[in-house]
């Protein structure tokens, strides 16, 4: 061990923080009113430097992606991060801050498998909501098997994120894509199996799986998020045109964007537009297709959506919007792309992205929405024994009231922790707040919250100059916040917001 003097007292008040070093190891050092604590100075979900983002009360936010730890302990307490911080002693001594850094880091023994617990534990869906409630399963006491269906997503499951964003535009490698290596789970005795779950009977509490093995459990969590919509028109089997959910799209349109020249994407949602940047970024030339007469406009609003579209317009996309495709054509390969007042648009492959169904056709005993949702309560739980999490779970808007299904990876992950500890005995009530992030020509767009509908959008800044907080207005309530170059009031929102659910506009920007 070694101990080093990283700071005075009086360099730091109550309720402040900073990134100090100590010898070769960067530390966060945080004040709080019981005296200072330090921690591991980056997120280790993509090394973020934790002193840019928010101290809110005991709380740090990560200002990149909103993962968010304990002050004190480290604890990991919002994702998407996976693991909490690394907390170092701390001395004071006549006014000043002493951190001993020890060696190596303490090892910790991974909670395993009680071989006197009978109990079955079963996780259907190998993305990002299965995967998270796998850990919380585990983490949170139960000794159980954990069988997780992974179904036909690869193995280990990734940060699915990436795939529209550094992987596609070959920033970013293979190697960067797994949330964990193979070996995690297998330190974990979680039983990984890849086969599709073709019926969930909740009455029954038993999965049937494709080879027509039955499993019964105990205790469930269902994960199996959304299935891309087709695009029903002609020519939507031919090669070349692809959709992008799991690591083999993403592999099969990378691999061909190396030999194409030209690219059409078929909708101008977050996914969609990240695709269009990505391949811009490889020198293809990528014209968007979509029906709306402004990008993002139902999530974003005009102005905002108009500012995103010159974004791509300034590197060179090309769009068409207010239409719709008609058709593909090409001879065994697309082509061409027809639209409906009859433009053809040249293409040596296609991306389609106009939305998603939850995955929820098997399931049956549970109570479903008319889009396929599963209904769940303010635990998750769909049924006696059963949780469902992320994109297919329709819950409570504790902040706003009724009902929503949010399709962010944030909230998916959210989802998974809570179900899984749900699932393991715990009987924690999801109070977090929808947050997503897209990150387009080096500038980050966060969202915070949730609003289907807005009275106005009041916006502090200058979306044109892209540094700016708006906030999405009903009935004299904000309901969600977004905003670029904003990283560290956008975290601080985020946590009032959880704090006290619908703020109104006094004493905000």
């Amino acid at each position: 061990m070694a101990e080093f003097k990283v700071a005075r007292v009086e360099d730091l008040a109550p309720g402040q923080m900073k990134q100090v070093q100590a010898g070769a190891t960067a530390v966060l050092l945080v004040r709080l009113d019981d005296g200072f604590h330090a921690l591991g100075a980056l997120c280790p979900h993509y090394e973020a430097p934790l002193a840019a983002g928010a101290l809110c009360r005991d709380r740090v936010v990560c200002p990149w992606h909103h993962a968010t730890f304990d002050a004190r302990s480290g604890v990991l307490l919002e994702p998407p991060g996976l693991d909490g911080l690394l907390v170092y002693p701390v001395r004071i001594d006549d006014g000043e801050v002493w951190v001993t850094i020890p060696e190596r880091p303490p090892e910790k023994v991974p909670p395993g498998r009680d071989p006197e617990d009978e109990r079955i534990g079963v996780v259907v869906g190998g993305g990002c909501a299965g995967a998270y409630a796998v850990e919380a399963l585990r983490d949170h006491g139960f000794g159980g098997r954990i069988v997780w269906i992974t179904g036909a997503e690869a193995f280990p499951p990734i940060d699915r994120p990436l795939l529209s964003k550094g992987y596609l535009s070959g920033e970013a490698s293979d190697a960067w894509l797994p949330l964990r290596p193979p070996e995690f789970y297998r330190e974990r005795a979680i039983e990984i199996v890849a086969q599709k779950a073709t019926a969930l009977d909740a009455r029954r509490k038993a999965v049937t799986l494709e080879d027509g093995t039955v499993v019964e459990y105990d205790t469930a969590v269902i994960a199996t998020g959304a299935v891309a919509r087709p695009l029903p028109v002609p020519g939507a089997g031919l090669a070349g045109v692809f959709r992008l959910r799991t690591l083999a799209d993403g592999q099969a349109l990378r691999q061909a964007a190396e030999n194409a020249a030209r690219a059409v994407i078929v909708g101008a949602g977050f996914i969609g537009m990240e695709v269009a940047q990505s391949l811009n970024k490889r020198g293809l030339a990528v014209a968007v297709v979509a029906p709306e007469t402004v990008p993002f406009e139902r999530i974003l609003g005009k102005e905002i959506g108009t500012m995103m579209q010159a974004m791509h317009e300034e590197a060179g996309v090309r769009f068409h919007l207010g239409r719709t495709v008609q058709r593909f054509e090409g001879e065994g390969r697309v082509r061409r792309v027809v639209l409906d007042d009859g433009t053809e648009l040249a293409a040596d492959l296609v991306v389609v992205g106009v939305g998603v169904k939850p995955a929820t056709d098997f399931v049956t005993g549970v109570a479903k929405a008319p889009d396929g949702a599963i209904l769940v309560d303010d635990t998750l739980k769909a049924a006696d024994g059963l949780y469902a999490a992320g994109d297919l779970a329709r819950f409570s808007d504790w902040r706003g009231g009724g009902t929503i299904r949010v399709e962010h990876w944030r909230v998916a992950a959210q989802h998974g922790r809570i179900a899984g500890a749900n699932a393991a005995g715990a009987r924690q009530v999801y109070r977090g707040v929808p947050y997503f992030w897209t990150r387009q020509y080096g500038v980050t767009l966060h969202y915070v919250g949730h609003a289907s509908a807005w009275d106005e959008i009041r916006i502090a800044g200058s979306v044109e100059r892209r540094d700016f907080i708006a906030f999405f207005v009903r009935q004299g309530k904000v309901h969600a916040v977004a905003g670029m170059e904003r990283e560290r009031e956008l975290a601080r929102l985020e946590e009032r917001m959880r704090r006290e659910g619908l703020l109104t506009l006094d004493g905000l920007p």
